[in-house]
């Protein structure tokens, strides 16, 4: 393959989606006309620089007509993407009156985008409300992107086992362009519906309008950013936090399956062994969360379930609300929550983390040890959701926690290099790859920040955020020799 049919495929799609994410700037331009900021001047130079860019990646793409995508144009695509996203969405965090530097706003826009949820921003409870709307949003279309990625673009490029739920829409042929197209558009029509539906449950439990769509948008897309400091300790009302339990749940289950219900008009979710699996444990761990504040920390009953429900779905969705500091309820719960950070929700999902899926091919697996060991003549059959699990798809998720191990490992001792103690840096490498948010500990815990970190930790973390929220591979395949061979 030429660098002409590699790389004009690449420039005409980055283009595209840089022209789609520039008018996003359109939501906060006008926020900031109707509340007479002086933001606004920001948005709109912003605006026509992403289009700018658009536009010269279209007219140097223009007579080249695509046919069908390849495995190195989408790993191209995706990875340019992200970048190219980042990078300008830190544009009007940097020029606008938040007075970040370079380093803060660029982990600023990749917490937003990869939906991590970790933030250097303090004084939110007085910000500009066009700021506050803009993060959302980078939160919003990173929560929609990850979702796309997760149904098209993962299970084509065979990343992290995820070839296990490819369908037509994940095949990148001509053929079935189409399909994919198709899929897609579905899912943005139910993702902006979610968020609707959001927005009312929050104004219906006493929320203001402008809060209630702000934390919509970042809980349907389990992003966690908020419009305060103390996060959902802002909100005294129970029922508020039950209704971000049920859209951050919503938000972690597959978006395939709600396509699927909506058009056979039939229930297929509990029929989901990764649904199944997630639910029971995300229930299992509320319940001896919940046991563990009474019987210990003596809660009243119902503020225990509900505290301990919304802190750890909050955590195993990835979102990274907080309704105060659970790193000082205890050395267990403050364990269970650590673990946890690594969980995630379903594969399909706007979620992080490892994802319930590969747990379970895992177990697959390990029962199928048993079994050899003790019958080592048996055929056993591996099989998830009713499908045939080959040995390139365990080798793939193998793989995928292989490579998050090491970056772990390589993450952390980086962050100590910079100067970060070791509890800060672990669970500080850990909530980056797992695009969860907060951390454990008072310098980046729940009642804390990543504003006190030097730049350079920022940009560590920075990198590990990309590289969670792109599968790992998708990134660092770009890295090796035999990716720019062909």
């Amino acid at each position: 393959m030429g660098s002409r049919q590699l790389w004009m495929p690449v420039i005409k799609v980055c283009s595209f989606t840089v022209a789609v994410f520039g008018l996003a700037l359109l939501v906060p331009l006008t926020m900031a006309i109707l509340d007479g900021s002086e933001n606004g001047s920001t948005y709109a130079a912003v605006l026509l620089i992403c289009e700018s860019l658009a536009l010269s990646g279209t007219m140097a793409s223009w007579n080249f007509q695509i046919t069908a995508l390849t495995p190195r144009h989408m790993f191209l695509i995706t990875s340019l993407s992200w970048l190219a996203m980042s990078g300008l969405g830190a544009l009007p965090l940097l020029l606008t009156e938040t007075t970040l530097s370079i380093s803060d706003a660029v982990f600023e826009s990749v917490s937003g985008l990869t939906t991590t949820g970790s933030t250097v921003l303090t004084g939110l409870d007085g910000m500009a409300a066009d700021v506050l709307l803009w993060r959302s949003l980078l939160q919003w279309i990173g929560g929609l992107g990850v979702i796309a990625m997760a149904v098209a673009i993962l299970p084509f490029l065979r990343v992290g086992g995820m070839r296990l739920f490819q369908t037509e829409s994940s095949d990148w042929s001509d053929k079935a362009l189409p399909r994919a197209k198709s899929m897609i558009s579905r899912i943005i029509y139910l993702y902006i519906a979610m968020t609707g539906l959001c927005t009312l449950a929050f104004l219906y439990t006493g929320m203001d309008g402008f809060h209630a769509i702000n934390h919509a948008m970042t809980t349907v897309s389990t992003g966690g950013f908020s419009t305060s400091d103390s996060s959902f300790a802002q909100f005294d009302r129970l029922s508020t936090h039950w209704v971000a339990v049920v859209f951050m749940l919503l938000g972690a289950l597959p978006f395939s399956l709600y396509v699927q219900s909506l058009a056979h008009r039939r229930w297929l979710f509990w029929k989901d062994q990764q649904l199944r699996g997630f639910v029971m444990l995300v229930v299992a761990a509320s319940l001896v969360l919940s046991v563990y504040q009474i019987a210990l920390n003596h809660q009243p009953p119902l503020e225990a379930l509900t505290l301990s429900t919304f802190n750890l779905v909050s955590v195993i969705s990835t979102t990274g609300f907080a309704s105060g500091d659970y790193s000082h309820w205890g050395p267990f719960a403050a364990a269970l929550f650590f673990f946890a950070t690594f969980l995630g929700g379903c594969s399909g999902s706007t979620s992080g983390g490892v994802k319930m899926f590969r747990f379970q091919l895992l177990a697959i697996s390990m029962k199928e040890s048993f079994q050899r060991a003790l019958h080592p003549r048996a055929i056993v059959q591996r099989r998830y959701n009713g499908r045939k699990v080959d040995d390139a798809i365990l080798l793939s998720s193998v793989a995928y926690l292989f490579v998050m191990l090491i970056s772990l490992l390589v993450i952390t001792l980086l962050l100590s290099l910079s100067g970060v103690d070791f509890d800060t840096a672990l669970t500080g490498a850990s909530t980056a790859l797992m695009n969860v948010g907060p951390g454990l500990g008072e310098l980046i815990g729940p009642a804390g920040n990543f504003a006190s970190l030097s730049d350079a930790s920022k940009w560590i973390l920075s990198v590990g955020m990309l590289l969670g929220r792109l599968e790992f591979i998708t990134l660092l395949v770009l890295l090796t020799p035999a990716f720019w061979r062909g």
